[in-house]
């Protein structure tokens, strides 16, 4: 059984992608080196949402085998494990992954067909029994190590995310597919420059990259303002433009305005990497009247309702 085994917790899983649209072939999209890595970066922010943590699944290899596009999934903890279940089986992922598809292809939406394997075991049908599903990925050990190319590619776009943490419209030469080519330039003074300070009623303060303390402030407090504070966040953050608000919305709106909100500052951090900063948010915050959340970002005074 699992919770005797004295071993960490790890396990397999295939999920088969395919297009439901005839002019859009998952397969031959991976296959190009122009688009393949965009397509990974798609699979890999989906998989990010469906955890809730960028490293919450592993990929090992990614299959072409068409029409499907079949990627082989590793898991180290039963608990993000457990979330990805939920987030297939209540169709997130599929509409993350869609979303995101749509934005780095520059496409219009990808209509998608899922399917979830654990060895001979079709774990579609057996969604509602989330324990039975556990142990069917459980039982199925990882037969690798990432693939170099998987390998290659994980790198291809941490190097794209420090890149853009000190210009915004500059990738790396060999990272540069990562961007949407329709994607508009952010208006110019948009983005803010990377600081090393910044001014708050007065006082100077570190300008520190996003904590997950201040994640999770955030989302405990700033409440049904969320949305408002993305709209503001959106003018310098491609990843937040529309129609990626609305549609977190709808994505997490039964998991209630904690999620939400978490969710948009995780794409926030994501996408911007090291340029996610504290001074960004707290100017979106103080532009949404949210003062007393910035002060407790900052540390000036306790936890409070800031809503």
């Amino acid at each position: 059984k699992m919770a005797g085994s004295p071993a960490p917790w790890i396990g397999s899983a295939y999920l088969f992608l395919q297009s439901t649209c005839k002019s859009i072939a998952l397969p031959s999209l991976y296959e190009s080196s122009q688009k393949k890595p965009c397509v990974f970066k798609a699979l890999k922010l989906a998989l990010a949402d469906s955890t809730g943590s960028v490293n919450g699944v592993d990929m090992l290899k990614v299959h072409c085998s068409h029409p499907h596009l079949i990627v082989q999934l590793r898991f180290c903890k039963r608990e993000n494990c457990r979330r990805f279940l939920r987030s297939y089986r209540e169709g997130a992922l599929q509409k993350s992954l869609q979303s995101h598809l749509q934005l780095f292809l520059a496409t219009t939406m990808v209509p998608l067909e899922v399917e979830l394997k654990a060895g001979s075991e079709h774990l579609d049908k057996m969604l509602k029994d989330e324990d039975h599903c556990l142990e069917c990925i459980y039982r199925e050990k990882p037969d690798r190590l990432p693939d170099e190319e998987i390998t290659e590619l994980e790198e291809c776009l941490k190097s794209l995310m420090l890149h853009q943490s000190t210009n915004n419209n500059v990738a790396g030469k060999d990272c540069s597919s990562l961007k949407s080519p329709s994607q508009p330039h952010p208006p110019q003074g948009s983005s803010l420059p990377t600081q090393l300070t910044f001014i708050f009623q007065g006082q100077q303060f570190d300008n520190r990259t996003i904590t997950p303390d201040d994640h999770q402030k955030f989302a405990k407090s700033v409440s049904k303002k969320w949305k408002q504070v993305g709209r503001s966040l959106q003018k310098s953050c491609r990843a937040l433009r529309d129609p990626a608000i609305d549609n977190l919305a709808l994505e997490y709106d039964r998991e209630g305005l904690y999620e939400q909100a978490y969710q948009l500052l995780l794409r926030f951090i994501q996408c911007e990497g090291k340029k996610a900063t504290i001074a960004r948010l707290i100017a979106a915050l103080e532009e949404n009247g949210l003062v007393s959340l910035a002060e407790e970002l900052l540390g000036l005074h306790s936890s409070e309702d800031c809503s």
